[in-house]
């Protein structure tokens, strides 16, 4: 059987879906929103990604106590697991709601990044008219098909216990979802344009170990060891990301320290000269002028007294 190919571009989206979906799940606003949802509404409440082989809302507070006991069984799951599949390749641009083989409304609601869906806010598991036993002996019979062993009297008790939400208030809640997913988008991209500009992890350990070593003679060469890079892709990626080739970048980080110690009249220019890595009062001198437009007696001179 020949397999698709998976390219480059599509790895990326559906990584990047796939950390957008934890994100937002981790996220404070969507724990609040959840919670007043599960409390306001009786309904449970999931945001899953597109692709997902589990029951979405199994496990959630308000599950629906007959979904709950169909999830037990492989052969019923498998079914709900079609269901939820369909209700996903059709909820690609706009809120879809499906009823189940036995009767049970679902809804998805597309999360979008842009153009792209990046995950599913869902809900549902209600009956939009009371349950009835002739109804539940339809499901029994449907059930039975399938070879499955079952409890009688707890699954009637599960199916006619199900949520009844009237079909005008049930669509009232999926505005609310509605919006509540474009509010989603939002905090999407807002995630997107900061981790586009956040700092590649090997820059804030470069970063963090010149911090700790400037008052000594670093080199590129150490840093690149110290975050287990190259030293070449090292050199690049630190300009890149700061700005700033190594040499310049350690030599502000000496200065701003200069600058402080200078704030203490005990000490020496040479001192603070040494003291924060430089190896010649000279060269201090030179390139505290050039960074801060005065020489260190300047600077130090203009600076009020305690």
């Amino acid at each position: 059987m020949e397999s698709k190919e998976t390219y480059p571009e599509e790895r990326n989206d559906r990584e990047q879906d796939n950390y957008l979906t934890v994100a937002l799940t981790e996220s404070s606003v969507f724990k609040e929103f959840k919670g007043s949802f599960n409390e306001a509404t009786g309904l449970p409440l999931a945001l899953r990604p597109k692709i997902c082989w589990q029951l979405p809302l199994h496990g959630e507070d308000n599950e629906s106590p007959f979904c709950s006991v169909m999830a037990e069984a492989s052969k019923t799951c498998s079914g709900c697991l079609q269901h939820q599949q369909k209700i996903i390749d059709e909820c690609q641009t706009i809120p879809v709601s499906i009823e189940c083989p036995h009767g049970l409304i679902d809804t998805a609601v597309p999360v979008k990044l842009g153009d792209r869906t990046v995950a599913f806010l869902q809900t549902g598991h209600i009956f939009q008219k009371k349950p009835t036993k002739a109804k539940f002996s339809l499901v029994v019979k449907q059930i039975e098909e399938l070879g499955l062993g079952y409890d009688k009297e707890k699954l009637s008790q599960a199916y006619l216990g199900t949520k009844v939400v009237e079909r005008k208030q049930y669509e009232a809640i999926i505005i609310m979802v509605k919006l509540f997913a474009q509010y989603l988008s939002v905090l999407s991209n807002q995630i997107v344009v900061r981790q586009k500009n956040a700092e590649p992890a090997i820059i804030v350990k470069a970063k963090q170990f010149i911090s700790e070593n400037y008052s000594e003679s670093i080199s590129l060469e150490q840093v690149a060891k110290a975050v287990n890079t190259s030293s070449f892709y090292f050199c690049k990626m630190f300009k890149r990301i700061t700005g700033l080739n190594f040499t310049e970048y350690v030599s502000r980080v000496r200065i701003e320290r200069a600058k402080n110690l200078l704030l203490n009249p005990n000490l020496r220019i040479s001192e603070i000269a040494f003291d924060v890595g430089f190896q010649s009062l000279t060269h201090f001198n030179r390139v505290f002028r050039k960074l801060v437009g005065l020489s260190p007696s300047n600077y130090r001179g203009q600076l009020p007294s305690s």
